[in-house]
């Protein structure tokens, strides 16, 4: 059988932290592939403006370019907000029911696991797995995959927004798209953390 990591997320913009995990989880539970899937808005931050789902899409194929393992799947994009795990689970699912999921969550959404949409059906039907790169997390009732990471979303924003260089924060390529389209120019216009 498959197994194969589903990692959602904003993406607001991938990181270098995102890619190390991935490819950390990828080795450690002997993964065939890890589908990046971008939501078009999270349940849990509606109230957060994000960057066009288009360019986070953009941003992510760029990142994943030449990633044998890596891939990206667009179907939160092709549906009305809010973005559910659940129905994206299924979704892919359905195209491959004889595989093994593993949904790749990182540790800042413990917290607030049980209140997802229709989190008991999803736990029949995936494996979570832990993302955690801050050094913080002591246990997890998940198979966890660590490695401190000092890098976040939140961080490459607010350094966009100052002035500051983020090279090597981000892919190349990642970067050339942020300068482009002048993504993260505005700090008042800036999400408050992803």
């Amino acid at each position: 059988m498959k197994r194969i990591g589903i990692y959602g997320g904003t993406f607001d913009p991938i990181h270098h932290g995102h890619l190390i995990l991935a490819q950390e989880a990828l080795e450690q539970l002997m993964l065939e592939e890890i589908i990046f899937v971008p939501a078009a808005a999270s349940p849990h931050k509606l109230d957060q403006p994000l960057t066009p789902p288009a360019i986070r899409a953009q941003m992510l194929e760029a990142a994943l370019s030449g990633m044998r393992c890596f891939s990206i799947d667009r179907c939160e994009l092709n549906r009305p907000p809010p973005s559910f795990a659940f129905d994206t689970v299924e979704d892919i699912r359905q195209r491959d029911p004889q595989t093994e999921f593993y949904y790749l969550v990182g540790a800042d959404n413990l917290p607030g696991l049980r209140s997802w949409h229709r989190i008991d059906a999803l736990e029949k039907i995936v494996q979570f797995v832990v993302l955690e790169r801050t050094g913080m997390l002591r246990e997890s009732q998940f198979p966890t995959i660590q490695r401190h990471i000092d890098i976040s979303a939140t961080e490459i924003r607010n350094r966009v927004a100052g002035g500051r260089s983020i090279r090597y924060l981000v892919p190349d390529a990642v970067e050339h798209i942020i300068a482009r389209e002048r993504l993260y120019q505005d700090p008042q216009r800036l999400p408050k953390k992803l």
